[in-house]
């Protein structure tokens, strides 16, 4: 009796034979699927930390609402948000839990990624596949660590518009929703001097290359930080694209050292 679906075991294949169109799909499809099972099983473990994660997520916005003058405060506790539905808890609760569950499976999911196009890559590059998933990582959480950094001010900035004649109530599910995707840009903008990093190893582009896009590379960059950003306010769009400037000009350098 197959426990285990056939499309789902790890078959032996020779490693110097092409992969036909069909097996390709079938490693995708694979591969998907123990990404997913491991962020359902990890967003059940995040389900668990949900009221500490969920003061993490409230400090930014209690340190910028404290900043501001009495007067120009929400009426509401700086470290409390305010909830218009009966289901809305629930949802924020499963909301959370998910992207918990993201960041913890965030590992295997890139290495599921690697896994996936290793077939198409020689015996030396598939020696990177360690480095690949530990500097993503570390460059993820530099770029959420970059997001909390810059959200009271940014939220500090946002809020001084309300002044006396407008009434901020700050909505939960929007609000955890904001910092979410911004932590979740960041993360993934980080990425990039490792997305160009790779493309130097594999020979599409070169230390040379780089250097002749600089200026359209900035304001590529300018603009991906302007519209990935919820809110497009300039202490983040700053903070995403001088670091992001910062991991272009460092790339030119580390892909010279490898004489690409």
């Amino acid at each position: 009796m197959r426990v285990v679906p056939t499309w789902l075991r790890r078959k032996d294949r020779d490693p110097t034979r092409a992969m036909t169109m069909v097996e390709h799909l079938e490693e995708l499809r694979r591969r998907v699927f123990i990404s997913i099972i491991a962020i359902v099983v990890a967003a059940i473990v995040g389900w668990f930390l949900f009221t500490p994660v969920l003061h993490f997520i409230l400090h930014p916005y209690t340190q910028a609402c404290r900043a501001l003058p009495k007067i120009g405060r929400p009426p509401t506790r700086c470290d409390q948000l305010v909830n218009a539905g009966v289901i809305g808890p629930f949802l924020i609760h499963l909301k959370v839990a998910l992207y918990i569950g993201l960041g913890i499976a965030l590992p295997i999911v890139l290495f599921q990624l690697w896994r996936f196009i290793t077939p198409g890559l020689t015996q030396k590059e598939r020696r990177l596949t360690v480095p690949f998933i530990l500097s993503s990582i570390v460059l993820f959480a530099l770029g959420g660590f970059f997001a909390f950094y810059t959200l009271p001010r940014g939220l500090r900035f946002l809020l001084g518009f309300g002044g006396q004649n407008i009434v901020v109530l700050p909505e939960a599910s929007k609000y955890i929703s904001f910092v979410l995707l911004l932590t979740l840009a960041f993360g993934l903008s980080f990425e990039f001097p490792l997305v160009l990093i790779f493309l130097a190893w594999v020979g599409i582009v070169s230390s040379q290359k780089l250097r002749q896009w600089r200026r359209f590379a900035i304001l590529f960059i300018v603009i991906f930080a302007a519209v990935i950003t919820p809110r497009q306010d300039p202490f983040t769009l700053l903070a995403m694209s001088v670091p992001m400037v910062v991991f272009y000009e460092a790339t030119i350098w580390i892909t010279r050292l490898m004489k690409r």
